[in-house]
């Protein structure tokens, strides 16, 4: 198995060694190269995807290194079941869907006090130990209804809070970029509701 070297600022995973710069070779190629056990065709198929890979996990955990952990996590889930990819969706779609479910699995699996400050809009500027206060306690409330709706639901509503175009949340969802704009405002419909549910109108 390869060894995965992951952070942040990191230009380059490592398996069993440096992955040696050359041209930008069809990704479809380096999947085939990578189900076949190649580890240097794995590793520029992560170099390609790991910034928003990493951009996704940072967005669910509101922490470097905690993003970090999980980013790896979900390449080498992929490195281990790559073999199963039957190439019915675009590789990029496959593995995207895997960083987010294995962080919606995360979110689910928290029972710490997170620190959302952001996300989907709640949470600001914290400046005062009331805004702390109010901030987390925020911060904790969006945790726990993402946890509860439906989980393309929460898939929508985490990639979109990320900046993904309509285009590519429907490539990473597997999902007709026409319908984006309806399923992400039942989405949001749906996190209303059940946020109003527990804690009232705000």
């Amino acid at each position: 198995m390869a060894t995965c070297v992951i952070s942040a600022t990191a230009t380059n995973l490592i398996p069993a060694g440096e992955v040696a710069s050359r041209p930008e070779t069809p990704e479809r190629s380096l999947v085939q190269r990578a189900q076949q056990g190649d580890e240097e065709a794995f590793g520029l198929l992560f170099q390609a995807h790991k910034k928003r890979v990493f951009s996704v996990c940072l967005l669910m955990t509101k922490d470097t290194a905690d993003a970090e952990d999980l980013t790896q996590e979900a390449f080498l889930q992929v490195f281990r079941s790559i073999g199963s990819f039957r190439g019915d969706s675009a590789f990029s779609t496959w593995l995207y869907r895997v960083a987010v479910r294995m962080g919606l699995d995360e979110l689910r699996r928290q029972t710490r006090r997170t620190r959302y400050e952001r996300l989907l809009g709640f949470g600001g500027g914290v400046q005062t130990p009331e805004d702390i206060r109010r901030a987390t306690e925020e911060q904790e409330r969006v945790r726990l209804v993402l946890g509860v709706i439906n989980r393309r639901h929460a898939e929508l509503l985490l990639l979109r809070s990320d900046d993904f175009s309509y285009d590519e949340v429907a490539s990473a969802l597997d999902l007709n970029p026409a319908s984006i704009g309806t399923l992400l405002s039942r989405a949001q419909q749906a996190f209303r509701k059940e946020y109003i549910k527990r804690y009232g109108e705000q």
